[in-house]
């Protein structure tokens, strides 16, 4: 008994930027992206888990070596070695994304206090000054571990999911056998699903946290077991997301004879009646405090590691520990997200923030591919890497993530061009 104890105090002392930054992907885009999935397919699309857990653990991996051997974050090292011209396209679509993002998790909370039965108009100015406040007056590494302690409540779903009887011999098969649902609102899933898991801020954010962390070349096997521990427990978290919205709010709709839920017919408090077989009554309320934490803590966050990213990129001054006037862009693209992130969840109706949320997450899926061929090129650099450049293995699951991902995306916007069904 002693000694399965040292074995689990172990693991978690080796848990650090990988779990953080794995944990950080099930956000409000991640939580209902999860959730409208299990609840608009069943369990069709858990074999897209099966093959991101893959990409997941290898993109990672080769942000955290990056970030060990150089010593320096993902937006430096593109700048050196493509340019100021690529960096400005780069860090512009990023912080465009991530804005987008941001927004979504403004929108989590908006939802989360309409559950509560307060105004999103009280709630969202309430919560830019909270996230404000979190942000100028506690160290980051605080709110980190703060919502990685929080984040314990989306266990949950595991016990909600194998309380609700799904049909196990289901789950088996639709996770290694691969079912396509020849549909357009499927395929947007599957883009959504790709781009909430590995979403292109989380590489920048965790090479710059294993820099942060003083990490060097012979870290890296630490590196490896935080990135593998994190990403895989992540995933088993979305799983059973999808298996327990599956198991209830889809199987009901089929008893019933109903359609199950779509982008264009479920709202946020839909899906809390996953939680339903575990938490009962106060499944709503949990499902509202989730969401709220998630929204909270990557509304404070993001946007912070957005402007350090920035900034870092063009050589900037980026640092709380200055005054506004001796970091004014890094100031300025900080709050400038925070607003506007908030600001488009306060002008979008109510009933479409379900689909703002959604569609940033496919957004995310869509650019991904673009930043998986910068890390590949500068990985694969001897004068940047040294010996620890890229296997052969691993650049095949690279390219194969970036092709498929990629091949995905474009036939996606294809269809949304010549308005395929």
């Amino acid at each position: 008994m002693r000694r399965s104890w040292r074995t689990i105090l172990a693991l978690f002392a080796v848990l650090g930027p990988g779990f953080v930054t794995a944990s950080a992907g099930n956000d409000v885009g991640g939580i209902q992206t999860y959730s409208l999935a299990g609840a608009q397919f069943g369990y069709a699309t858990l074999w897209t888990l099966l093959a991101l857990t893959v990409s997941l653990i290898v993109v990672q991996e080769m942000a955290g070596r990056m970030g060990a051997v150089t010593g320096q974050g993902l937006s430096g090292l593109i700048r050196e070695n493509f340019g100021l011209r690529v960096t400005f396209v780069t860090m512009l679509g990023l912080f465009l994304v991530n804005t987008a993002i941001t927004a979504t998790e403004f929108a989590g909370i908006a939802q989360s206090a309409e559950i509560f039965r307060v105004s999103r108009f009280i709630a969202i100015p309430v919560a830019v000054l909270v996230v404000t406040l979190l942000v100028l007056r506690l160290p980051n590494k605080i709110v980190e571990r703060v919502f990685v302690v929080l984040s314990l409540m989306y266990l949950c779903y595991i016990g909600s999911g194998y309380l609700a009887h799904p049909d196990w011999g289901q789950v088996a098969h639709d996770t290694f056998v691969p079912t396509i649902v020849p549909t357009q609102a499927f395929l947007l899933t599957v883009v959504g699903l790709i781009g909430t898991t590995i979403s292109p801020y989380m590489q920048f954010y965790l090479q710059s946290q294993v820099v942060d962390k003083g990490s060097r070349a012979r870290d890296l096997p630490a590196i490896r077991v935080d990135i593998i521990v994190g990403s895989i427990l992540a995933i088993v978290l979305a799983g059973f997301m999808i298996i327990a919205n599956a198991a209830t709010i889809h199987r009901a709709a089929l008893h019933a004879g109903k359609p199950p839920l779509d982008l264009a017919t479920a709202q946020a408090a839909d899906f809390a009646r996953a939680l339903g077989p575990l938490a009962g009554s106060f499944a709503e309320s949990i499902y509202a405090l989730g969401i709220l934490n998630a929204g909270v803590f990557t509304a404070a966050v993001l946007p912070l590691a957005t402007a350090y990213i920035v900034c870092e990129a063009f050589g900037l001054e980026a640092s709380l520990d200055r005054r506004f006037r001796e970091a004014p862009v890094f100031y300025s693209l900080f709050g400038g997200a925070i607003l506007l992130g908030a600001l488009l969840v306060v002008v979008v109706p109510y009933d479409s923030l379900l689909k703002l949320i959604v569609y940033a997450q496919v957004l995310q899926g869509v650019l991904l591919p673009f930043e998986l061929v910068l890390m590949l090129v500068v990985i694969n650099r001897r004068k940047v890497m040294g010996k620890h450049v890229n296997s052969a293995w691993l650049n095949a699951v690279a390219v194969a993530t970036a092709i498929a991902i990629g091949s995905l995306a474009a036939y996606y916007a294809l269809r949304q061009i010549t308005g395929g069904g």
